[in-house]
């Protein structure tokens, strides 16, 4: 119990640390409402659940040796997050992402739950940061003794559901202040906070060795 509490409070000093899944999940709250921030969170919930399941077969351990394909997935990743980040700063920019002022609160385009929720399942899974993540942390809280494959599905899963309550409540509140953050002033920063963001993690991702 000592090592699985120990692991819940490092698994919350991760997920609370904002990152791509948050920045996705700001967006798609504001583009879709509370439901696209919801099947955004359960598409990234999704990947770690994947992540989790091939990290406590090996699989994962398989890929990471191979440098060609993990480099695949590498750039594929981060191809994916500056493509996002670059949609984001088009919104930003562009004329029609500020309304007139008697539709300012409207939003201009819902974001579809299929749509947001292929988005976090895409961008969690072409995260290769995840691949070394989940190998390096989850063996260090299995209790000696115990089945390896259950026990590191068990903290897989673990990660994913705490990541999936706190990435739900993040989207709820985005949502509350809904009416406030579509302003257009307000709604061109967060675009290009996001957006920037982005762009920025996903170049690290490119040019960051292992």
């Amino acid at each position: 119990m000592t090592l699985f509490l120990a692991f819940l409070g490092v698994s919350l000093v991760v997920i609370m640390t904002p990152g791509p899944d948050t920045a996705i999940t700001i967006r798609n709250t504001l583009l879709g409402g509370r439901s696209a921030g919801l099947f955004t969170a359960l598409g990234i919930a999704s990947g770690l659940s994947i992540w989790a399941l091939a990290t406590s077969a090996g699989i994962v351990a398989l890929l990471t040796a191979s440098e060609p394909l993990f480099l695949a997935i590498k750039y594929a990743g981060a191809a994916y997050l500056i493509y996002l980040g670059a949609q984001a700063l088009r919104e930003a920019f562009r004329p029609s992402a500020i309304p007139h002022p008697q539709t300012a609160k409207v939003p201009q385009a819902r974001l579809a739950s299929g749509a947001a929720y292929r988005q976090g399942l895409v961008s969690d899974l072409s995260n290769p940061k995840i691949a070394v993540f989940f190998p390096s942390l989850l063996p260090q809280f299995v209790p000696a003794g115990e089945a390896t494959f259950l026990s590191l599905l068990l903290l897989g899963i673990t990660f994913a559901l705490t990541t999936f309550a706190w990435l739900v409540f993040y989207a709820a509140v985005v949502a509350k202040a809904g009416d406030w953050l579509r302003q257009p002033s307000v709604r061109r920063v967060v675009e290009g906070i996001t957006g920037t963001l982005l762009i920025g993690l996903g170049l690290r991702i490119a040019t960051e060795h292992r």
